[in-house]
């Protein structure tokens, strides 16, 4: 279901910090200022232990606080934080994200009555042009995209989740994310199944967001084989298989 343009606090926002206080209080400040008529409350999780962050309240933003006692992984801290979401729309958000003008109101007022997730283009730190659209998964992808002469899709298989807008309703229906994923492949899942249950991904081209980047996996051994494992989960999932044979199929 499409939210009208003039509704008011119809988003809810899952912030997760890895001890990244230095990170969330600039974009908790974004947000109050440019975004706060659509945010109903920002659940942040504490996943490790850290200087408190903010509770209650940043100056007027709603906050609920969790306090996890071990860490959790990416999909088990945002499935645990859509508990708390009463809106019709749940927004994943990583904390290295930044804004210079609202998106969420032109995010609302253009999703279509079948969107399960919708998103910006996303600008890096020194690039000019938004970060390519994803293709299928797949290992030939994966070898191919940093070589010359790679093209992009014009319309996304995927999006990723450092800012993923979903449709409460759509994320409800399909159970949110398979915990059993670890760093890596979570997001592809999840939108293969939100369009394998007949919803739509939607990607707004003319809104740009900045990510500054944190790429634990490229310096970080222990990142990178969660990574490699989540691969081989995905390849031997289900969703996988019958998403590729859906995309492949002519319009």
């Amino acid at each position: 279901m499409a939210v009208s343009p003039t509704s008011r606090k119809s988003v809810t926002i899952s912030i997760v910090s890895h001890g990244q206080q230095a990170l969330i209080l600039p974009l908790l400040e974004q947000l109050n200022c440019l975004s706060s008529a659509w945010v109903d409350k920002i659940v942040l999780t504490v996943n490790v232990p850290e200087a408190s962050l903010v509770t209650g309240q940043h100056d007027g933003l709603p906050i609920e606080w969790i306090q996890n006692q071990s860490p959790k992984g990416f999909g088990a801290n945002h499935n645990a934080a859509f508990e708390h979401c009463r809106t019709d729309w749940f927004l994943i958000l990583n904390p290295d994200i930044r804004f210079d003008a609202d998106v969420l109101h032109p995010l609302l007022a253009q999703a279509g009555a079948d969107t399960g997730v919708l998103t910006t283009r996303i600008v890096e730190p020194g690039k000019r042009l938004p970060e390519p659209h994803r293709a299928m998964l797949t290992p030939c992808e994966l070898w191919g995209r940093h070589r010359p002469g790679y093209q992009a899709p014009a319309h996304p298989a995927w999006i990723p989740g450092m800012f993923m807008l979903f449709n409460a309703a759509a994320y409800r229906q399909i159970g949110g994310f398979d915990t059993r994923y670890h760093m890596y492949c979570e997001d592809f899942d999840i939108c293969a199944r939100l369009r394998l249950s007949g919803w739509q991904i939607q990607v707004l081209e003319d809104l740009r967001i900045l990510h500054e980047a944190q790429r634990a996996s490229r310096r970080n051994w222990r990142h990178l084989s969660w990574h490699f494992a989540s691969f081989l989960r995905l390849w031997r999932s289900d969703a996988f298989w019958r998403y590729r044979a859906m995309c492949a199929r002519p319009n």
